[in-house]
C-alpha cells in the first residue's frame, strides 16, 4: 500500500515536471490532478493539444464563417499590385456609371435576359436606379431591384463606393450565377464620373449571394484603393462594406 501511495506521488511529479506551473490555461496542476482518472486523461489530451497548434488552429478556422476565413486569408496574402490595364475603346454614356447617394447611382449589368455577369464583361450597359437625376440614363432597374444600399467616401477622397443587397426576382439575371467584375477595360469604353475616363474603378455583382459592390477611384492605376485582380475575391473582399442592413430588416444572404 505505501509503495503504492509512493509511486502516486512520483507520477504526481512527473506530471508537475512535465508542465510547469499548471495547465497552459492557468489552472493550477495540483487542483486537478490528485487521483482521478477522467482528470488524468484531461490532462493527457491538454498537453496534447498544447504540443500540436496546427491542429487547433485547423480546428477553429473550420468554425470561422466564411468572411472571417476572407478576412484571415487576406491578411496573409500579399496584395496583388500590379498596374491596372489600359482602358478599352473610347470613352461612351452606355457604358458610364456614376454614385452620387444611396439612391441615385448607376451600375453596369448585361443587357441580354440571363446572360452571365462574367458573359458580359464584353458588352454590359449602365443602368441607373429609378429616381436617378441622371438624364443621360437611358436604362433604368425595376423598383426593389436594389433592396438596400449605402455610400462611402474615403477620408482621404481617393474614392468613393456604394454597396449593397439585390432582389434578383426584380431584373433578369440568373440567380444562381455567382458573378463577376466590370472594370476599367470591360466593357469598352467604361468610366465612372467620380475619376473620369481612365481612373480606376471596380464593380461586381453577385447574384446568386443578392449583393451588388461599386468603388469608383479618383486617380488612374489605383491598386490600392481599386484593385483589379480581386475579381474573384467577392464584394466582401474586393469592397468592404455595408452588406447587411438591419434597421431595414435587410441581409444581402437571406
Amino acid at each position: 500500500m505505501k509503495l503504492a501511495v509512493v509511486l502516486s506521488l512520483v507520477a504526481l511529479g512527473l506530471s508537475r515536471s512535465t508542465i510547469p506551473g499548471g495547465r497552459p490555461d492557468g489552472v493550477e496542476l495540483s487542483s486537478w490532478s490528485y487521483g482521478n482518472t477522467s482528470r488524468t486523461e484531461a490532462t493527457v489530451i491538454s498537453r496534447r493539444a498544447f504540443s500540436e497548434p496546427s491542429k487547433a488552429s485547423s480546428y477553429n478556422l473550420g468554425r470561422l464563417s466564411s468572411q472571417q476565413r476572407q478576412k484571415r486569408q487576406s491578411q496573409t496574402t500579399p496584395a496583388d499590385v500590379r498596374p491596372t490595364p489600359e482602358p478599352t475603346g473610347a470613352s461612351s454614356a452606355s457604358t458610364t456609371v456614376h454614385i452620387i447617394d444611396e439612391h441615385d447611382f448607376a451600375l453596369l449589368l448585361p443587357d441580354r435576359p440571363g446572360e452571365l455577369i462574367s458573359d458580359a464583361e464584353s458588352d454590359g450597359v449602365a443602368y441607373c436606379t429609378p429616381d436617378s437625376t441622371d438624364a443621360a440614363c437611358a436604362r433604368r432597374v425595376e423598383d426593389g431591384f436594389i433592396r438596400a444600399a449605402t455610400v462611402t467616401t474615403s477620408d482621404d477622397g481617393a474614392y468613393i463606393q456604394v454597396t449593397g443587397c439585390l432582389d434578383v426576382s426584380k431584373s433578369s439575371l440568373d440567380p444562381s450565377d455567382s458573378g463577376g467584375q466590370f472594370d476599367v477595360r470591360f466593357p469598352n469604353g467604361a468610366q465612372c464620373t467620380f475619376g473620369g475616363y481612365g481612373a480606376s474603378f471596380i464593380q461586381l455583382v453577385e447574384p446568386a449571394a443578392n449583393r451588388f459592390c461599386l468603388r469608383c477611384c479618383k486617380s488612374q492605376d489605383d491598386q490600392i484603393n481599386c484593385n483589379s485582380h480581386q475579381d474573384r475575391a467577392g464584394c466582401q473582399t474586393a469592397i468592404p462594406g455595408t452588406y447587411d442592413f438591419p434597421s431595414l430588416g435587410v441581409t444581402c444572404e437571406e
